[in-house]
């Protein structure tokens, strides 16, 4: 970080998931965002910066958080950046709709010690159902700066910054139940660290039996510390009761009382048409159907269509093939002498003849469908009720219906989504969608050249989808049944549904192009640096006559094998492969269609297996890698002989 930021004051947004967060930060610091791990996690933070009336402010965007008792490794980095961080401004956005279920969470921050302002954000939605919130009235109760607004429509925008701006530390107390602030001064006055938080709230989350709490305070208090677990030990058997519940019931109990005069219901408005679907999306009998338009529209036709289709065949056929390529070979060979540099720019495995071309020309335009896209399906509110839609399905598979989030992120990117399976409780959770990640969820770019390519081919579409569904299900099955592990509890914020804002969708998509060209296009350069070396050495030419064997058990040409090879570096690049052999008529449609599910299947590229070694060590990465090869050529072997046997494709 440079000097220049860290002396930035800083405001640290926290709240729920799908309280709209992502909007307030967009809406504070526009695109000019940076989106990094935090240090020490996987765990991603977004920080940006923003001006207040001549004042340079740091903004950063934490990951969803429930509590300040912390469960996930998200809410775990949430809290970290709370406790490191040093904010200026704590922003608690919450949804309007659901106060009485969020303020809890105020109280925490604000018994902490923080400096708490917040946003009762969504009132648009709220005001529609009937509710009605008096927000001067609440901030008097609370003792802290409460502005009201739906900042998607910029609603309170204004009065948000000047909030902001304007803000000055204050303190509130609220009192719990007499035994119970008897029992947290009991700790408290044996505590004489140095601390972020208040006595009071580091005391409660002790007798919850928070472990990183407990680490902290024993690094603080040091040879008082054996004192004050041992009370808190005798409180804990003392009551022989769940503190943690009878500490929700108190802040509820409070809560109420806050809420008193604050909201009134005065019937509302007939439902609206985003209500309608909202509740259609998850009746299965119409839920169903509305994902397969959803996946038509959004996936086939538009990535697969548009942008594998149309974008692609402009920039590699009507750019790359008749102008560029041409010219920057007839310029390496009048300039360049040297037989082996002419081949690393310009020859079959070249720096621009195949990493520039295959980046630019053929991922980059399918890699932006996508991703504008998925950023307008999420700006509409649909995924969380895709969540509640599949849960049902996917706890036969082991997950549950949050784990949709990484799955559907994973056909933008696996190695982006094996990162957000942190965001599952268990680790048989965040196993078994790294799993599924690896073998049968493909990546955009992956995912719309397959489209482009078996589209062209009647009922070839059809065999994929249908082999990856089964696929995904029968191994997602059989490892719930294997691994053993409990099962949690599923729970989804859901926030409006309304039409997705054109701005929103725009900053969302080229702050992900940003990542891409950052992150992604450099691999396609050192690929092709690889590849141009395997040629020269005669190590490529080694690999493909090693896979030789098992191409031809699979009924394909050997010059398949160099895809697969390209796939282990980035999925996409195998699924260009593929596309090159198929442009040049080498596979007819059975060997198409044979290649596309096994390549779909096989191993995780390079970047995703760093990652999953990383997230999930390297004894279970190399047991998924294996298993992943293994399953991918039987499966591929298998769907060969079916197809030749039926006809199917003939």
């Amino acid at each position: 970080m440079t000097a220049r930021a860290s002396s930035e004051k800083k405001i640290i947004l926290v709240g729920n998931p799908n309280v709209g967060k992502s909007v307030v930060f967009n809406t504070l610091t526009g695109s000019y965002t940076t989106v990094s791990n935090y240090p020490g996690t996987s765990v991603e933070v977004s920080r940006g910066s923003c001006s207040l009336e001549g004042t340079r402010y740091q903004v950063l965007d934490t990951p969803g958080m429930y509590s300040l008792l912390s469960i996930t490794e998200e809410e775990r980095v949430a809290r970290r950046i709370l406790l490191e961080e040093a904010p200026h401004v704590v922003l608690h956005v919450i949804d309007a709709r659901n106060l009485e279920r969020m303020l809890p969470m105020t109280l925490q921050l604000i018994e902490a010690g923080l400096p708490v302002v917040l946003l009762v954000n969504i009132m648009d939605e709220a005001e529609r159902i009937g509710l009605q919130i008096d927000i001067n009235l609440l901030s008097e109760k609370l003792g802290i700066p409460v502005v009201g607004g739906a900042v998607g429509r910029k609603r309170g925008v204004a009065e948000l910054r000047q909030v902001l701006c304007d803000y000055q530390p204050q303190r509130s107390t609220f009192a719990y139940a007499t035994d119970l602030e008897k029992d947290v001064s009991r700790i408290t006055e044996l505590m004489a660290g140095d601390y972020i938080l208040t006595q009071k709230a580091l005391a409660l989350l002790l007798l919850q039996r928070d472990e990183e709490i407990v680490e902290r305070l024993r690094d603080r208090e040091s040879e008082n510390f054996s004192r004050v677990e041992e009370v808190a030990n005798t409180i804990v058997f003392e009551r022989r009761v769940d503190l943690h519940l009878r500490i929700s019931l108190e802040r509820k109990r409070i809560c109420k009382g806050l809420l008193a005069g604050v909201q009134k219901y005065d019937g509302g408005q007939k439902p609206v048409l985003g209500e309608r679907i909202s509740a259609l999306t998850m009746n299965p009998i119409t839920g169903i159907p509305l994902v397969l338009i959803v996946l038509y529209f959004g996936l086939y036709k538009f990535v697969g269509g548009f942008g594998a289709g149309t974008l692609v065949d402009f920039l590699e056929g009507a750019l790359f093939e008749e102008r560029l390529t041409p010219w920057a070979i007839a310029l390496a060979e009048n300039t360049i002498p040297w037989y082996w540099l002419k081949e690393l720019l310009v020859g079959e495995y070249g720096l621009f003849t195949l990493g520039v071309r295959y980046a630019v020309a053929i991922v980059l335009p399918i890699v932006g469908a996508f991703f504008i896209a998925f950023a307008a399906i999420e700006d509409s509110g649909y995924f969380p009720r895709l969540a509640m839609l599949v849960d049902r399905v996917f706890k036969k598979i082991g997950l549950n219906g949050r784990a949709v989030i990484p799955m559907v992120l994973g056909f933008g990117c696996d190695t982006m989504a094996t990162v957000v399976t942190r965001t599952l409780e268990t680790k048989r959770e965040r196993i078994i969608a790294t799993l599924l990640l690896s073998l049968a969820i493909p990546c955009s770019a992956q995912l719309g050249v397959i489209f482009g390519l078996l589209s062209t081919v009647q009922g070839a579409l059809l065999v994929w989808i249908l082999s990856m569904v089964l696929v995904f299900l029968l191994v997602g099955f059989l490892a719930a049944q294997v691994m053993p592990g409990e099962r949690p509890m599923f729970y989804m914020e859901l926030p409006p549904m309304r039409l997705p804002q054109i701005s929103n969708v725009l900053v969302k998509t080229l702050t992900r192009m940003q990542w891409y060209f950052l992150e992604i296009f450099p691999l396609f350069m050192i690929a092709s640096v690889l590849l141009w070396a395997g040629k020269l050495t005669g190590a490529l030419e080694w690999l493909v006559r090693v896979m030789e064997p098992v191409m031809g058990a699979l009924g394909l040409p050997k010059d398949v094998a160099a895809a697969f090879i390209l796939g282990f570096f980035r999925r996409d690049f195998g699924a260009a492969g593929l596309y090159d052999l198929q442009k040049d008529g080498v596979l007819d449609p059975v060997q198409l269609t044979v290649a596309a599910v096994t390549l779909t299947l096989f191993v995780p590229c390079v970047a995703q297996f760093l990652i999953m070694k990383k997230e999930r060590g390297w004894k279970v990465s190399l047991y998924i890698f294996f298993m992943v090869t293994g399953l991918a050529f039987a499966v591929g072997w298998l769907l060969n002989k079916f197809l030749l046997a039926t006809g199917f494709l003939a």
